[in-house]
């Protein structure tokens, strides 16, 4: 009997994206999918779609059931952040399986200051990072953070470089983060300042079951998706990128993993940059979801993560013998060595 996967936020980028992984891993997966947003969901790859109340509502976890119960789910599979959290507070109340971290640890990540504060307390190499207070202790957070000339400015949640944006100066952090809290309606407690990062920029994405890691990929950032058009030049989505085995990077993100939660499950997935002296820090782990990118995961190398993550979910055997990324092998995927295959080069030489 074909397995039946409900994804939450059908219709979405992250969404469609994991259908897309799941079904060229396994093309007999029956995949429904739920959305409180009828014009996102009207976008949904799945099979079949259901319209569901907002997880902010006191009624989405009985609509959840109702579907569960109705299509004979095996696996329910959050897409967002905020489906993570509210799926995982409910995971003694549904009647199909989940395949996520603790619900403690997947709080601790939604707030990248106290995620950043408790690895710098493991010693686990992240960027140095201070809250926001109040505007007017800025000035005292720039001399604490001296002698760096540039300073990195963040919402400390969601996602897509939230509020983000390199400052030089007092003035500078005070004016973006006033600038937020007048007209976003972000207080100014919401912040962080932190050091920059001026290296290499990488997305490790990792799957664990019981404390064993099972199979990790990384990919270089080569350049952001409308980063120009961004204040901070950077975006949570590649324009260009490149599958890459980092060792330093796998394994800082082990560790950090591991020293969060010795039994770890689930999908874990990093943003880690390189500091001024090329060292790999980590500025950010997704706990319990896939990333947007997750078909430069799922469409290269022998393991498809996607797949992967149901038959572990499932209790199914997995077969991994190497945990970091292997080589390219799917189309889609375009190899360093055939960037300019088929293209005539008229450039000035």
């Amino acid at each position: 009997m074909a397995r039946r996967l409900l994804l939450t936020g059908a219709g979405t980028g992250p969404s469609n994206n994991l259908i897309r992984s799941l079904k060229a891993g396994d093309p007999s997966l029956a995949i429904v999918g739920c959305h409180d947003d009828r014009f996102y969901l009207k976008k949904s790859s799945a099979d079949r779609n259901y319209l569901i109340p907002s997880p902010a509502r006191a009624d989405f976890a009985g609509a959840l059931r109702r579907v569960i119960r109705a299509e004979r789910i095996d696996l329910l599979i959050p897409t967002s952040d905020r489906d993570v959290r509210r799926v995982s507070a409910l995971r003694h109340r549904l009647p199909c399986r989940l395949f996520l971290p603790r619900h403690a640890l997947i709080e601790l990540c939604q707030d990248k200051y106290v995620l950043t504060t408790a690895l710098r307390a493991r010693g686990i190499r992240a960027p140095l990072t201070y809250a926001v207070t109040h505007l007017d202790a800025i000035g005292a957070l720039f001399r604490r953070l001296a002698p760096r000339s540039r300073l990195w400015c963040r919402i400390r949640s969601g996602n897509g470089a939230l509020g983000a944006t390199p400052v030089t100066s007092p003035a500078q952090a005070r004016n973006w983060i006033q600038y937020w809290q007048d007209v976003r309606g972000v207080p100014a407690t919401s912040f962080t300042l932190s050091e920059y990062l001026p290296g290499r920029d990488f997305s490790c994405q990792s799957l664990w079951h019981e404390g064993t890691l099972i199979l990790v990929k990384t990919f270089e950032n080569l350049s952001a998706f409308a980063g120009a058009a961004q204040p901070s030049g950077v975006s949570s989505i590649a324009a260009l990128a490149k599958t890459v085995r980092e060792p330093r990077v796998a394994e800082l993100c082990r560790r950090a993993v591991r020293s969060l939660d010795a039994r770890a499950s689930g999908i874990y997935c990093f943003d880690v940059r390189e500091d001024a002296s090329g060292d790999p820090c980590l500025t950010e782990i997704n706990a319990g979801r896939f990333s947007m990118s997750t078909n430069l995961y799922d469409l290269t190398g022998k393991h498809n993560m996607a797949t992967t993550y149901v038959r572990l979910s499932l209790g199914e055997p997995v077969a991994v013998r190497d945990v970091v990324r292997d080589a390219d092998t799917l189309p889609d995927v375009i190899h360093a060595n055939a960037l300019f295959d088929d293209i005539h080069d008229v450039r000035a030489r």
